[in-house]
């Protein structure tokens, strides 16, 4: 079984894993400082909820098998460049983009599963299950980025 944001307790274990994070933490790779990441994961979030659009890239990563291999087993290679809608925006004060994340992923519980969800940049289609197996796969990646 996959960790997904629509569990509680990945939800939680998430959430604990943020408030380890400080606004000095020092990437292990990459070049966004934590609060970048923290803006970036919000930005990612309001994009899953369809909230932000990004632009959509053909990849071959659109279509199957690929594109499941990506969401639910494959590691994140690190530094692959992202959508450029998330990472633009200077983020404001720490508390507050930290509140934000919280928010967001708290937000994951009450998503309704049946709903349709917009298309990812790089994926396109994607079901909710998938969604939020990402969801929980990205936030962790860019934890462990800042070693959490």
């Amino acid at each position: 079984m996959h960790k997904s944001l629509s569990d509680a307790r990945a939800r939680t274990e998430l959430l604990e894993r943020l408030e380890h994070l400080t606004p000095e933490a020092t990437p292990l790779w990459g070049m966004m400082t934590a609060p970048q990441m923290l803006a970036h994961l919000a930005d990612w979030m309001l994009m899953a909820k369809g909230e932000l659009k990004a632009a959509a890239q053909d990849r071959p990563l659109r279509y199957p098998p690929l594109k499941q291999l990506v969401i639910y087993w494959l590691p994140f290679p690190k530094g692959v460049p992202t959508a450029p809608e998330l990472i633009r925006r200077e983020p404001p004060e720490w508390a507050k983009e930290h509140a934000a994340v919280r928010k967001h992923v708290q937000s994951f519980e009450k998503l309704d599963p049946k709903a349709t969800w917009p298309e990812h940049p790089v994926f396109g289609k994607m079901t909710p299950k998938a969604w939020c197996v990402f969801a929980y796969r990205h936030m962790d990646h860019h934890f462990r980025q800042f070693g959490i």
